[in-house]
């Protein structure tokens, strides 16, 4: 008698890998509410921070004054942040990218070299000339020697992306990016400072004599490369 042979059957074909889950989706989905839910309280902390400081000429806001205008409890103030000083660090860095926007956008409408090196000094100096940017500026001023001791990494990060767009136009304009953008900086940033210390508005002269004194600081034409 012929034996039957009985034949493996065939492997089935693959279908589609499996999706993620219904606790997959869930899971991801709670974890984007909860992500959106923390980035608005700190956006609302940050321009309380602002609000604040501005209503009230104070460079200290109290943690209870700041957590009130922003419609928030402590709770959800140290979810965010450590203390005082890191909400600090938080508005500086803020400030710092807007501000970096804002120099960036300005240096962009003119050629590049040195008149971007002026527009960069200009847009610095634009924080003591306008009062809503002097306003929101002063505080960190006051307070940026602590901030930038106690947050080093942070502060350096910080500074450090504010200078690049100038360091490409001194680049271009035939300087020393390495060092001459330092220079620039310490002269802006220090007549700037001043300016709020001392409660004055620079005069557009005023702009124009430090613009002026940078470029011939570092060997440039105004408007022209190095020669």
């Amino acid at each position: 008698m012929q034996n039957d042979v009985l034949s493996a059957p065939p492997h089935p074909s693959p279908g589609p890998a499996p999706g993620p889950s219904v606790a997959d989706d869930l899971a991801a989905r709670a974890v984007d509410e909860r992500r959106a839910a923390y980035t608005d309280e700190v956006r609302r902390l940050i321009d309380a921070a602002y609000a604040v400081m501005r209503g009230t000429g104070d460079i200290e806001p109290r943690v209870a004054d700041v957590v009130k205008a922003a419609g928030l409890s402590n709770q959800a103030f140290y979810r965010h942040f450590k203390s005082k000083d890191a909400l600090l660090l938080a508005v500086l860095t803020d400030g710092r990218r807007r501000m970096v926007d804002t120099l960036t956008a300005r240096m962009a409408r003119v050629d590049d070299g040195a008149p971007r090196i002026a527009a960069w000094i200009e847009g610095v100096l634009a924080q003591a000339r306008n009062r809503e940017a002097a306003e929101n500026t002063r505080p960190f001023v006051v307070n940026g020697l602590r901030i930038a001791d106690r947050f080093p990494v942070e502060w350096s990060a910080s500074r450090g992306a504010l200078l690049a767009p100038l360091r490409d136009a001194v680049a271009a304009a035939g300087g020393d990016p390495a060092r001459d953008p330092d220079a620039l900086y310490h002269l802006a940033v220090g007549a700037m400072e001043s300016a709020l210390i001392r409660r004055v508005t620079p005069t557009r002269d005023d702009v124009h004599h430090i613009v002026r004194f940078s470029l011939r600081g570092i060997g440039i034409r105004e408007g022209n490369p190095r020669a």
